[in-house]
């Protein structure tokens, strides 16, 4: 279908696009009727919960397993001397084992294991004496607050430079805005985080170094409380964030390069629509869809991520405690840290996937 010479009035190029034809379809989902495509999008759904359900149940056999193949066992370190839980007395260690359900066989704690986490029962932490359930209360919201952060900064930055950059292209700032996050892509984010450390904390000390927030302002407004927060939040959310900028950058630009010489592009300019909605409208609804799946995957990235920042700022999140529970051998710990964080990312998956189903009506009506 070509566009004719000369479009008079919308009323033409509304018949040229089939918009203003009766009988017009959608080209995405061609004739099938809308109960079909409602049901197959059930179906979808179903599907696509149940596949989560199977991955989770595999991740639990995993995380069940990980921990007990590392060498050593749970006790490791409450045998070392220079510990201050050394104990030497065999017998004291036997009745810690089976305190702790770890001298039964593998399959009985296997079973005991999955039990637990359905019921809601994380286990006891072995090197901290309290539940773990109470660990993750206490460390979760802070990872989600960095990891939700990080990833809605750098979606929204990163898509609205990716159109741009493609708007601008062959430009002097199209090629700024590649070289400066394509090589961005390339650092780890340890190092910008010891970057910033070196930045803010020898050179210029603006921001605090260490922790979630400064100790007893929460006895203080919530104002204050709230501003110490975000304070010591900027250095972490800027390393993780810069961090997950150049994929998300390049995949947006590609997308919409791609679109910029296409038919619906050249119809929507001689509607003489604004420029704003020809960029982020028309060419940047080309890249909405492959950018979501990207951003499924990078939140698998960002949690690894944010473990290696939390650890370079002492952060007190879920990557704080993944080292202390590796370190102490605490197999409860790090079970219920490692399961906690793939089932997040598995929610994420999820949840963009059946986004993913709506924004495309052909994932329900195939």
């Amino acid at each position: 279908m070509h566009a004719p010479k000369a479009l008079e009035s919308r009323h033409a190029l509304d018949e040229w696009s089939g918009a203003g034809n009766p009988a017009y379809r959608d080209p995405l989902v061609g004739s099938v009727p809308f109960r079909a495509r409602r049901r197959a999008a059930w179906r979808t759904a179903l599907w696509s919960v149940l596949q989560y359900l199977v991955t989770l149940l595999c991740l639990v056999t995993v995380v069940f397993l990980l921990p007990r193949v590392m060498p050593g066992d749970p006790l490791s370190a409450l045998q070392d001397p220079e510990s201050g839980l050394f104990f030497a007395d065999e017998q004291a260690r036997q009745e810690v084992l089976a305190y702790y359900g770890l001298d039964r066989p593998l399959p009985v704690q296997y079973i005991d294991y999955v039990t637990g986490v359905v019921q809601g029962d994380l286990g006891w932490s072995i090197s901290r004496n309290q539940p773990v359930s109470t660990l993750i209360a206490q460390h979760l919201p802070w990872t989600l607050l960095l990891m939700g952060l990080a990833l809605g900064l750098a979606s929204v930055f990163s898509f609205v430079a990716g159109v741009a950059a493609a708007w601008w292209r062959g430009g002097l700032r199209d090629r700024v805005l590649v070289s400066s996050l394509t090589g961005l892509q390339s650092v780890p984010e340890y190092a910008l985080a010891a970057a910033f450390l070196l930045l803010f904390g020898v050179l210029f000390p603006i921001f605090p170094l260490y922790g979630a927030r400064t100790m007893f302002v929460e006895y203080g407004s919530w104002l204050d409380a709230t501003g110490d927060v975000l304070a010591h939040l900027v250095l972490p959310l800027a390393a993780l964030t810069l961090s997950l900028l150049g994929a998300k950058f390049l995949l947006v630009r590609n997308s919409v390069l791609s679109a910029l010489g296409t038919e619906y592009m050249m119809l929507a300019r001689a509607k003489g629509l604004p420029e704003r909605l020809l960029k982020y409208r028309h060419a940047g609804r080309n890249a909405l869809l492959p950018f979501l799946t990207v951003l499924g995957i990078q939140a698998a990235f960002a949690v690894g991520g944010s473990i290696f920042v939390e650890a370079v700022f002492a952060y007190p999140g879920m990557g704080t405690l993944v080292l202390d529970a590796v370190e102490a051998r605490d197999y409860p710990v790090l079970e219920a840290v490692f399961l906690t964080l793939a089932a997040t990312v598995l929610t994420i998956n999820l949840l963009i996937e059946l986004l993913y189903a709506r924004l495309d009506p052909r994932v329900g009506a195939e």
